[in-house]
This record gives structure tokens, C-alpha cells and sequence, in this order.
């Protein structure tokens, strides 16, 4: 008999113990109680995040399934086609096992997209260590690059980008969010659903073995000393089986005989046939002795719970078993009818002819009988302090020779070096879509195939932004990756986010939860950006014992990355960041500012923490944007950069890197207004481009039409980074510290 201890132990609360009791009208067995502990956990409920996360905006004229509908968001691509995407977190099993944490985060989020009936065609990832001089920092690193490189190369995907940042708060507990885009015809989608009274359900691809048993109710506590006993909730998987099933499940889908499908990742079974169940209004009877196992004497509540990869559960239309089973045999893949569904709503579990499990589907799932939080927040004490910050505090550079050392100093750091030590390890040509892999963008364009246009795809988020005001943080976050989208020639169409924090019981965590959401659909309903889905990680936070013996809390900054996807109708607006020739004329959109606020500069090479969100101002941002993706589209901009990490200064040397063609720069500063703030600042709404000196009067003519603040500050000229006459550096040097840093931080 299970008592509230039990529930306890499973990560229940003593009042959900009570709530399934219920529910069920009887006190539930060990393989129930496990069920509802990991479908209630917030890694499958979303417990503690919903009641915010459907504030989201969500609607817009292309999307053809709103967050939380289908396993992916869907987004109206024109010509019969639509794009599925998705991110999605691994970062607690990436904390214990670098290597299949991320390779199975990596295979996870792609089944989430080839579920829906859409064929993988790029990548992304978004990946935050600790401290880089750390042995641990550099462990991690290395296993979750190799997991992702091996896993997505055999998969055949390419990665086509992403961001890598450091910081101590990520010491224990790295974020590992992996991104993936798809295609479909609009008249092959998916769906994951269940209905049709004696319609069989199938099982399909790798066996089920006890590896990622309560994988998700481990994903949803915090990492301690002991979370290395969880390590067989870590998943392992096989890149090879999930392309065949790849093949498989886009092949069953096409003949027109599936009713629904679903990827078993968190909670296996147990959540393909709830979630499925739920949606359809139908019941399902399950034989769990039939389900493939490859590990003997599995229990019911082991194969209900597993999480093993490479799995589907498929619901067909009664009669066509045959055709179903005949395409899995082709491909060399288990498919096994396991159950049938039924009208009672139930789910019932059999083993050997015996009931193992008998629970209501709706009872256990988001939106049904799954509990919803309302949790406290209140403003941390840190927040007042941080808006007190003064430039006056920060002494500002005195010589020539200390610009130069500064200007070493943000190339060589590895949260704005080239990232190439990672992206070597990746396949990024495999499928022949990638556009970006010669010539660098703020983006990355992915051809379309068969059309003349390409998705434009990026992942941002600066934490610490969002640290010092989650609010601003994360509007900052949204627009930055839109006007990403921009300079490479896309129009923003939707977003996807992947929300990570620490402890939402912990008051001062979930305000920053709270104020990151408002950040969102502010930033989100101004650019007409929708939020297709995602996922929320909540628990990225680890215990420690202080000196004194005290109990310490680490929070990692709270981290809500989003993915954007951008539409490029024709591949003639594709523009590239690198200057492309001497005498093209340089031009800063955008304001300089006398503000130097949670900028890298100031951060790292002043050592000051205590700082606010850099300046944003929304209606900029928007006007900024449009009137960039006119000018593009006008076949104005040569090329396009977003002044972000490091300033003007790493904006300027990142475009003039590609063709080593260096730049003349007169900053021309108004009274007041520091070199250093105009070189190193992060100010957001700010993009430099270069222009053809033939183009220059019809460009600034559209800025001025558009009131769009734009000045022309320099030229592209020979081989240094020049500014108001004097050397900053050579790019030769420039060229071996930002390729080379973390290459030999890693060596």
C-alpha cells in the first residue's frame, strides 16, 4: 500500500497525494502514484508556469497550431508549406552526463518535429557553461559539443548555429536548450491525438530499457551532491535508429492511415498515451507485456516510465495494420500493436493479463487534472542596488594603450571569440540547404527546397540582461533575435522559448520568472511575434556548503532563450554581415549612448556585477527594424551586423574580419559622451551596415523619410581597426585572438 511518504519520495506534495485519492476514489498503487508523480511533475505539467505562460501571445494570420496544440509549433510558410520548430531543454541530464544529455536533447527535440509529419532541415543550440578556466566547466563542455556533433552529423541535420556563453552561475548547472526546424506540406501535418473506438496503438522503433526512469520528475528538483545517484535517469541514445525512424514515421504518416502520433521522450509511455488519450477524449487498453523490452524483468511501472530515445506511440485507422506493419519491417524497426483505444477515457495498463494501472487520461495531463500554481514573488534585494549603478563609478581610459588592451581583452574573451572551437565539431553542409556557411550572418537562412525562399533561424539570450531587469532582459532577448532575423534579409514571423530558472518556490526566482513572461509578450506583441510553444526548466540551481557550514543556494540568471524564425520570400534580400569592398561607406543605426550598463566591458574587464539592463526603448527597437528590412529589400545594404556583446567596437571587427578589410571610424562624440561608452556600450536598437558608394544618397534619402537615426561614421579601408585616426588593431591580431581563444582556453 503507498502512503503520502511515498508520494513524498516521488516528488508529490502531501495535498496531490490527497488530490489523486480523489480522483480515483481509492488510494493509488505504486505504478499509479508513479505515473501521476511524473506527469505532475513541471517538467510534464508545467505546474508552477501556466497560469503565466497563457498570458503568451499566441495567434497571428500563418500559424496553423497554437502553443501547447501539437508537439511543435506550426507556422504558415506559403506554397502549400508550413514550418514545424521547436526548443526544447536537456540541461539536468546534461549536468551528470554531458555527453548523452546533450545527444539525446539534440535527438529528442527532432522527433518532436518529424512527429508532426515535417522532415528536419536545421538545428540550433544554445548552450551556457560556468566559469571556462574550470577543469569541470571544460568537461562539460567538451562531452555536450561531441553529443551534440555526433548524434546530429549520423542523424543527418545540419547545425547551422547557436551561442555559447560563460558565466560562474552556470558552474553546476549548464543550460543545454536544443533547437530544431522542419518542413511539411500543410496536407501531410500530424497530430498528436487519440480517437476511434478499436483503432490499434502501436509501439514503435528502439526497445524499452530502464534508462530515464523518472527522468522527468529528476529534471524537476534541484541538482545536489547526491543527484549523481540519477543517473539512470539519463537517456542514452542512438542516432542511427532515429534516422531510419525518421524514414519510417514520415513514410506511415504520408499513406494517410495514422490517426495520431507521438514522441515518447519525458515520461515514455505513460505521457504519449495520456496526452494522446486527453486530446482525443478516447481511453486506451495497454498490454505492457508486449512492449519490446531489452532488459529483462522490467517492472510496470519501469516500462510505463522509461525513456529509453527513439520511440513513437501510434494510433491507426483500424484495418490498415498491415500496411503500417510492412513499412516498419522495411525499415528494420520494432512495431508492435500494444493496445487499442477505447471510449471509456481510461487508461488502463495490463501486465500478463493482470491490471497493473487504471487512471482517467485527463486527470493526468496540462489542462486536465494536472494541478495549477498561483506561487509568490517579491522584487530580490539585489534589484534596487543594481539601478543605483553610476557611470561616474567606472574610470574611464586615459591612454591609446589601454583602448588597444581593452580592445584585446573583448575579443579574446570567450563569451564574444569566435565559438569556431565548437562549430568545427559540427556538420553544418550535410543536406545542402545551409546558405550561411562561406559568408557569416547575424542568422542562419536555410533554403527551402523547390521554392525561391528560405527560413531565416536564431537563438538569443544575453542572461545577464535579464539578471539586472528580467523584464527589459527579455524584451531585449525577443528583439535581439528578430533584428538578428533583420540584418540577415528575414521578416520575424514567430518565436519559441525555452524559459530557464532556478527554484519557482524560491519568491525571488519566480519574479524573475514573472517579469521574463512580461518581457516576452510585450516585445512579442509589439513585433507581431507569436509564441508557437516551447518549454519552461525550472530547477537550474544547485546546494552548497559554505564555509561556515551554512546551506547555500546557487540560482544560474535567469535564462529565457528564444528561438525566432524569420521568413525570406526571396533569396535575393540574403545579406551577409561582412563589409564586402574599400570605399564602401560605414553607417551606425541606432543612438550612441553615454551607457555602459551589464555590458561585457564593464562586466569583465571592470569586474562591476552591479549594473542595470543596457538602454531599450521598444518603439525604437520596432522602427529600427522596419525600416533596416526596407532598405534591404530596396537592394540598399551591402551588408548588415547588430550591435550587441562587446559593442561598436565587436561589431565593426566582426564584419571586417571575413575579407580582412579594415575600417576608418571618426565617432565625432557629443559633450559628455564617453569613448568608452560609444565603443564598448551595449545600448540596444543599434546596427551597423555598409553601403556602396553609389547607394549612399538613396539610403540615407529612406532613413531620413523613415526618421530613422543614422549616421555615417567611416569607411572601409585597409587593414586595422581605425577609429578617430588612431590604431585599436591590426587585423591580423585581431583575426588570430577572436579565432583562436577558446581554442587554446580548451587545449
Amino acid at each position: 500500500m503507498t502512503s503520502v511518504d511515498t508520494a513524498k519520495e516521488l516528488g508529490l506534495l502531501p495535498e496531490e497525494f490527497e488530490k489523486i485519492k480523489d480522483i480515483l476514489g481509492r488510494v493509488p498503487n505504486f505504478t499509479e502514484l508513479s505515473a501521476y508523480a511524473v506527469m505532475w511533475s513541471e517538467h510534464c505539467s508545467y505546474k508552477n508556469s501556466i497560469v503565466w505562460l497563457k498570458k503568451l501571445p499566441k495567434s497571428s494570420p500563418r500559424m496553423l497550431a497554437e502553443a501547447g496544440q501539437e508537439n511543435a509549433g506550426l507556422v504558415d510558410i506559403g506554397d502549400g508549406l508550413a514550418c514545424a520548430f521547436k526548443i526544447e531543454s536537456h540541461n539536468h541530464p546534461s549536468a551528470l552526463e554531458p555527453y548523452q544529455g546533450a545527444a539525446t536533447g539534440v535527438g529528442g527535440i527532432n522527433r518532436d518535429i518529424f512527429t508532426m509529419g515535417a522532415r528536419p532541415i536545421a538545428q540550433l543550440n544554445t548552450l551556457r557553461f560556468g566559469e571556462p578556466q574550470l577543469d569541470h566547466t571544460k568537461h562539460l563542455l567538451r562531452g555536450v559539443v561531441k553529443g551534440i556533433g555526433d548524434y546530429g552529423n549520423a542523424f543527418g541535420v545540419p547545425t547551422v548555429g547557436g551561442e555559447v556563453f560563460f558565466d560562474k552561475c552556470y558552474n553546476t548547472n549548464p543550460l543545454v536548450n536544443a533547437f530544431s526546424a522542419g518542413i511539411v506540406e500543410t496536407d501531410k501535418i500530424a497530430s498528436a491525438i487519440s480517437y476511434g473506438v478499436g483503432n490499434p496503438v502501436f509501439i514503435v522503433g528502439s526497445a524499452t530499457g530502464k534508462d530515464g526512469i523518472h527522468g522527468a520528475a529528476f529534471a524537476s528538483k534541484d541538482i545536489t551532491e547526491d543527484s549523481i545517484k540519477d543517473l539512470p535517469a539519463v537517456q542514452v541514445g542512438d542516432p542511427f535508429q532515429e534516422k531510419l525512424l525518421l524514414e519510417a514515421t514520415l513514410e506511415v504518416i504520408a499513406t494517410g492511415h495514422v490517426i495520431g502520433v507521438q514522441d515518447m521522450g519525458a515520461a515514455g509511455v505513460i505521457c504519449s498515451t495520456a496526452e494522446m488519450s486527453a486530446k482525443g477524449e478516447h481511453g486506451m487498453d495497454i498490454q505492457l507485456d508486449k512492449v519490446p523490452l531489452r532488459q529483462a524483468n522490467m517492472l510496470p511501472f519501469e516500462i510505463l516510465l522509461s525513456e529509453s530515445q527513439e520511440r513513437m506511440l501510434i494510433v491507426v485507422k483500424k484495418g490498415y495494420e498491415a500496411d503500417i506493419l510492412r513499412i516498419f519491417d522495411k525499415w528494420d524497426l520494432n512495431c508492435v500493436q500494444i493496445g487499442e483505444v477505447t471510449a471509456s477515457k481510461e487508461l488502463r495498463f495490463f501486465m500478463n493479463g493482470e491490471l497493473a494501472a487504471q487512471m482517467p487520461a485527463e486527470s493526468l495531463v496540462l489542462g486536465g487534472g494536472a494541478p495549477v500554481y498561483h506561487r509568490e514573488y517579491q522584487e530580490p534585494a539585489y534589484f534596487k542596488a543594481y539601478q543605483q549603478f553610476d557611470i561616474a563609478q567606472v574610470p574611464e581610459p586615459k591612454t591609446l594603450a589601454e583602448y588597444q588592451n581593452i580592445a584585446r581583452h573583448l575579443l579574446s574573451h570567450p563569451n564574444i571569440a569566435s565559438k569556431r572551437w565548437v562549430y568545427e565539431q559540427y556538420d553544418s553542409m550535410v543536406g545542402t540547404a545551409n546558405m550561411n556557411s562561406c559568408e557569416p550572418a547575424d542568422a542562419a537562412v536555410v533554403r527551402v527546397k523547390g521554392t525561391d525562399k528560405a527560413i531565416v533561424i536564431t537563438v538569443d539570450c544575453n542572461a545577464r540582461y535579464v539578471h539586472a531587469h528580467p523584464e527589459v532582459g527579455a524584451m531585449i532577448a525577443v528583439c535581439e533575435s528578430a533584428r538578428n532575423v533583420v540584418c540577415a534579409g528575414g521578416e520575424p514571423v514567430a518565436i519559441t522559448n525555452n524559459l530557464n530558472f532556478g527554484n519557482p518556490y524560491n519568491p525571488e526566482v519566480y519574479w524573475q520568472f514573472v517579469g521574463s513572461v512580461q518581457g516576452i509578450i510585450n516585445a512579442c506583441e509589439k513585433l507581431g511575434t507569436p509564441v508557437t510553444g516551447g518549454n519552461v526548466s525550472f530547477y537550474n540551481q544547485s546546494a552548497t556548503v559554505d564555509k561556515n557550514g551554512g546551506n547555500v543556494t546557487n540560482a544560474v540568471f535567469p535564462t529565457p532563450t528564444i528561438g525566432m524564425l524569420g521568413l525570406m520570400e526571396n533569396l535575393a534580400h540574403r545579406t551577409t554581415l561582412d563589409f564586402k569592398a574599400e570605399g564602401d561607406a560605414i553607417y551606425l543605426l541606432g543612438t550612441l549612448r553615454n551607457d555602459l550598463a551589464s555590458a561585457e566591458y564593464l562586466y569583465s574587464y571592470h569586474n562591476i556585477a552591479a549594473s542595470p539592463a543596457p538602454f531599450f526603448d521598444l518603439d525604437e527597437e520596432h522602427k529600427l527594424q522596419a525600416t533596416l528590412l526596407k532598405a534591404i529589400r530596396a537592394g540598399l545594404v551591402a551588408s548588415a551586423h547588430d550591435v550587441s556583446d562587446g559593442g561598436l567596437f565587436v561589431a565593426l571587427t566582426e564584419s571586417a574580419l571575413p575579407r580582412q578589410l579594415g575600417v576608418e571610424v571618426s565617432l565625432s562624440l557629443p559633450q559628455g559622451l564617453r569613448k568608452d561608452a560609444a565603443l564598448f556600450g551595449e545600448s540596444q536598437s543599434r546596427v551597423v551596415v555598409s553601403v556602396k558608394p553609389e547607394n549612399t544618397v538613396a539610403f540615407e534619402q529612406l532613413m531620413q523619410a523613415q526618421g530613422q537615426a543614422a549616421a555615417r561614421i567611416g569607411t572601409v579601408r585597409g587593414k586595422a581597426i581605425r577609429i578617430d585616426g588612431d590604431v585599436l588593431i591590426e587585423l591580423s591580431e585581431a583575426a588570430d585572438l577572436y579565432d583562436n581563444s577558446l581554442g587554446r582556453l580548451m587545449a
